[in-house]
């Protein structure tokens, strides 16, 4: 899949500050996503971000836990190697645009998040895009081409600017999650198929069901 053509791929340097990947790369995670977005572009930062700073997870030698299940996810599966399968991706429905890495060989840890507070250029994540939201709500619904160019400058604009200036760099709030685990599998009691041991649960019976069984289950 190529990117559509915008200012952003006229040269494949963003800059000191900007992103450190090549359009080749950035072709491929947007590939993997299925489209460009503002979204998937944050995931591209935080990932190059954690690629050069922790480096890239073969198996489980990172571990993410990630705040959101927005686009910026996919781009963080692909560059760093943490992913669901392998049980080093860590779901936490927060709905915050937030990430958090743990390397398990030294216990180094981070969670990254946009900034709130202003650093010593003044800047913080929401004026970053602001000028660009506000032209966005002048524009008609209906303006496809302009919807498109406005996306396309806050795309551009995502992956020039300071990492610094975006986002926030704090130590990790939670432990570093355990590795994942192998379990056996044991049929629901009540719809009979298969499931992992901790995720079985009994209700005032004695009968393990599955999550699913359990919600609806009266006797639970």
């Amino acid at each position: 899949m190529r990117i559509d053509k915008c200012d952003l791929i006229e040269t494949e340097e963003f800059g000191v500050g900007g992103c450190g990947l090549s359009r080749e790369v950035i072709e491929a995670v947007v590939s993997f996503h299925g489209h460009f977005c503002v979204g998937l572009a944050i995931g591209i930062r935080v990932g190059d971000w954690v690629r050069r700073e922790f480096g890239h997870s073969e198996d489980e030698e990172l571990v993410a836990a990630v705040e959101t299940d927005m686009c910026a996810v996919d781009a963080i599966q692909f560059l760093t190697g943490c992913t669901f399968g392998k049980g080093n991706l860590i779901f936490l429905d927060y709905g915050k645009n937030a990430y958090s890495f743990f390397r398990r060989n030294d216990g180094k840890n981070v969670r990254i998040a946009p900034r709130i507070e202003k650093n010593e250029t003044g800047v913080t994540y929401s004026d970053l895009l602001f000028d660009l939201q506000e032209q966005r709500k002048q524009l008609d619904p209906n303006d496809t081409e302009g919807q498109k160019r406005i996306r396309e400058l806050m795309i551009d604009r995502v992956l020039r600017t300071d990492f610094d200036n975006m986002f926030s760099i704090t130590p990790a709030r939670i432990p570093m999650p355990e590795k994942a685990g192998i379990f056996k599998s044991f049929p629901c009691a009540k719809c009979g198929e298969l499931v992992m041991l901790t995720r079985l649960t009994k209700n005032k019976n004695g009968n393990n069901l599955c999550k699913e069984c359990i919600n609806n289950d009266p006797d639970y």
